[in-house]
């Protein structure tokens, strides 16, 4: 567990190793969600992610998140600490990272990464971070979901 738990930082330690790993000239991939539930469909897009990349970060919404005003009164189903954990013990993820804010945007500004990656759901040019990442020279990729894989739907089922 303490191979995993190393995986997780926050906001004010994730700098420096950023920074390293640039020196270093490895390709830092981005993404973010809250990944509540984990499922096949979130397997399969991270590990494209990390396909990207060299190193893989996922954001992740902390529990203070407004962005759960959106999913209903009684989200998160697990808090951020086992989402983070869970995340962690995925071997294409490198670090899970939490933010509070209502967007990640704070974060990838302090990070810079290489490459936002979010599925294709998502246009482009609507994706948080998309103008600042491509005046950075970055790269903005949208994947393919898994169809039939949300977390929504597997609330529903139950």
């Amino acid at each position: 567990m303490k191979y995993i738990k190393s995986k997780i930082y926050n906001i004010n330690t994730i700098e420096n190793q950023v920074l390293s790993w640039k020196y270093q000239n490895k390709k830092v991939v981005f993404t973010n969600g809250c990944f509540d539930i984990l499922h096949l469909g979130h397997v399969e897009y991270l590990s494209k992610a990390k396909e990207l990349g060299d190193i893989l970060i996922v954001g992740l919404n902390s529990d203070d998140s407004k962005y759960w005003l959106t999913k209903g009164p009684n989200r998160p189903i697990n808090n951020q600490n086992s989402r983070a954990i869970i995340l962690a013990s995925l071997l294409f993820v490198d670090v899970v990272v939490f933010f509070s804010e209502d967007t990640p945007f704070e974060l990838m500004k302090l990070i810079k990464p290489d490459i936002i990656v979010k599925g294709k759901d998502y246009k482009e040019e609507d994706i948080v971070g998309y103008d600042f990442i491509k005046n950075n020279g970055g790269e903005v990729i949208t994947i393919e979901l898994t169809e039939g894989y949300s977390t929504t739907n597997i609330l529903d089922k139950l």
